[in-house]
């Protein structure tokens, strides 16, 4: 595919940026962020920014969100100055965030309104993986809708996993995804808080338990930004805790409605309530250890 797929990014923060640049290299993208910084550097990256959303998302084969909730997908779509009224027929919705399966059915039922199919795309892996194309992504998406998608798609995963040909599909297994990621991180937090309790440095042990069989991607990743929660500025936030706040909240609802005790799950999410209630909402998750042990360990 080249540079004349259009795709429209509503939104350039830290996870949009990246991925707008990255697309940038193989097609023609709009951007738009209320911010006029990120206008600033996204224009730097080639890529070509507008006043409105709405200037941004006219003529685009594809229109590519990232929102924090059903909440602001129903506002980008269909607010007082919601996009898919411009949006040409035959265009596509990707949505990339984790949202729930709830929101999914009325956004596409307005979609079809208007020609527009929701490719139901939530994705993972973090600001510096979304600039390398090196994200995962589930895709819950018709054959023709996932075809019209796919230049999108493929530019930004490197591992693209298809998982049902319906919208909500790839909310489904993302919330999956989601508990265990929620779960492994607090899990992460309270090992390294044991470490320290019991007088180990944290960084050794922190080594040994990623070369052994306790090993995990969180681990891993997240580790290292959980040994710096208790300096001055704390870990440099690549993911806020609130996401796992709201993100957990979905696992909750998601459980109940299928009649599944998930008592792992609700440990892990209350863990990320009482981070959000002592002020570590904007912290980087990794701070959840401040939950567990409020201070380090003095000797």
């Amino acid at each position: 595919m080249t540079s004349n797929y259009t795709v429209a990014v509503l939104g350039l923060g830290a996870m949009g940026l990246p991925m707008a640049t990255r697309l940038a290299t193989q097609l023609t993208v709009h951007g738009f962020d209320i911010a006029e910084p990120r206008l600033k550097l996204a224009a730097d990256a080639g890529i070509r920014t507008f006043a409105s959303a709405r200037e941004a998302s006219e003529g685009a084969n594809a229109l590519l969100l990232a929102v924090r909730n059903g909440e602001q997908l129903d506002d980008v779509l269909f607010g007082e100055n919601g996009v898919a009224s411009v949006l040409k027929p035959g265009a596509v919705v990707i949505l990339g965030s984790t949202v729930g399966t709830e929101a999914i059915p009325a956004t596409v039922a307005r979609l079809a309104e208007y020609g527009v199919e929701l490719v139901d795309a939530p994705l993972s892996g973090g600001p510096k993986r979304a600039g390398e194309g090196d994200l995962l992504i589930v895709v819950g998406a018709t054959p023709a809708a996932q075809e019209k998608a796919r230049p999108v798609l493929e530019l930004l995963a490197s591992t693209l996993s298809i998982v049902g040909d319906k919208p909500g599909d790839g909310q489904a297994l993302k919330t999956v995804n989601q508990l265990l990621c929620g779960v492994h991180i607090a899990a992460a937090a309270e090992a390294m808080a044991l470490a320290d309790a019991l007088g180990l440095d944290q960084a050794k042990t922190l080594a040994a338990l990623e070369a052994g069989a306790a090993g995990s991607f969180m681990l891993s990743n997240r580790g290292p930004r959980i040994l710096e929660a208790y300096n001055d500025e704390g870990a440099e936030v690549l993911s806020r805790l609130d996401i796992f706040v709201k993100d957990m909240g979905i696992v909750g609802k998601a459980t109940r409605a299928a009649g599944l005790a998930a008592p792992v799950a609700a440990a892990a999410e209350q863990l990320y309530l009482l981070g959000q209630a002592q002020g570590l909402a904007a912290a980087d998750d990794s701070a959840v250890i401040k939950v567990v042990a409020p201070s380090r360990r003095t000797v």
